[in-house]
């Protein structure tokens, strides 16, 4: 039984690893500390790897549970669930297929943490009046340490926290973020302090008209 209860519990950590660098972010939006969101960025490489561990452990796990029993198995009561009834008592929940299934269930979820993850964080309805069309500036900035949707989501909320903003579009996987905004009433200077503050560092900045 130690076995399969390291087994759900190398699970539960994997599938929760797989997923921190884009849980992080969510905290440190519930905390009001945004600039520790991109600490764990570094575990996004692996990510793929950890989520092939979660799932054969589990997958494990479960064909352990379901298998059929041999004799010896059946003779050694290694399992509180094969126990004759009247002869093992209440075999405990952690052993039981409930709980394991409670675990997969749990690990996908967290598994699919990034794909949802935009779903925590405050749309910012701004209404933005123009006074004059060239006065609105588009400039591209370059930002590392976005790994998935929701660090996309936590750029565009800091940003948008900014007077003058007119759009915020913030891409991981082009690893940068296209800011339209009026410069009569914020800046390149002030948008880049915003998104240095959730932690994701912007690297370069390139004015596109």
């Amino acid at each position: 039984m130690k076995g399969e209860n390291k087994l759900i519990g190398t699970g539960l950590f994997t599938a929760i690893t797989a997923s921190i660098c884009c849980i992080t972010p969510v905290l440190a939006l519930i905390a009001g500390t945004s600039g520790i969101a991109s600490t764990f960025s570094w575990i996004e490489p692996f990510r793929p790897y950890l989520i092939g561990i979660t799932v054969l452990v589990l997958a494990f796990a479960w064909y352990q549970k379901l298998k059929p029993k041999t004799q010896e198995e059946i003779n050694c009561a290694c399992d509180p669930e094969d126990l004759p009834a009247g002869k093992a008592g209440k075999p405990k929940y952690i052993h039981s297929k409930n709980f394991l299934g409670i675990v997969t269930v749990f690990a996908i979820v967290m598994l699919a943490f990034p794909f949802y993850s935009g779903i925590f964080y405050p749309k910012t309805e701004k209404q933005i009046i123009l006074v004059d069309k060239s006065d609105i500036q588009t400039t591209e900035y370059k930002i590392s340490g976005m790994t998935c949707a929701g660090c996309e989501e936590h750029v565009n909320h800091e940003v948008n926290k900014l007077n003058g903003i007119v759009n915020s579009k913030a891409s991981y996987e082009k690893g940068n973020a296209i800011i339209e905004f009026d410069r009569t009433k914020s800046s390149e200077m002030k948008i880049e302090k915003a998104i240095n503050s959730t932690g994701y560092k912007v690297t370069d900045k390139i004015q596109i008209y």
